[in-house]
């Protein structure tokens, strides 16, 4: 009887150790869904946020501003005949 027991306390530590590994991979396969999905996510961040420098570093080119504020503000490239002086004395009034 005592041998009986044994053995029955012995097949259910023994199940009970089997479903602790089923569960322990089953925890791991799903961390590691989760990991490679936050991966992806950070690639795809990353994708972006390179594609975005890209966008600033063309809108801020010099020759793209002198375009806009010349289309779109009307202004105009500065000559060494445009430019006026004006005397020191003027602003101290």
């Amino acid at each position: 009887m005592r041998l009986l027991t044994l053995h029955l306390v012995l097949a259910a530590l023994v199940f009970a150790s089997a479903v602790s590994v089923v569960m322990a991979r089953h925890e791991a396969r799903q961390v590691f869904i989760e990991h490679q999905a936050v991966l992806e996510e950070r690639d795809a961040l990353n994708l972006e946020w390179t594609q975005l420098q890209l966008e600033q570093a063309t809108w801020a080119t010099q020759a793209r501003i002198e375009t806009t504020a010349r289309d779109r503000l009307g202004m105009i490239r500065l000559t060494p005949e445009r430019i006026v002086y004006i005397e020191e004395g003027l602003w101290e009034r």
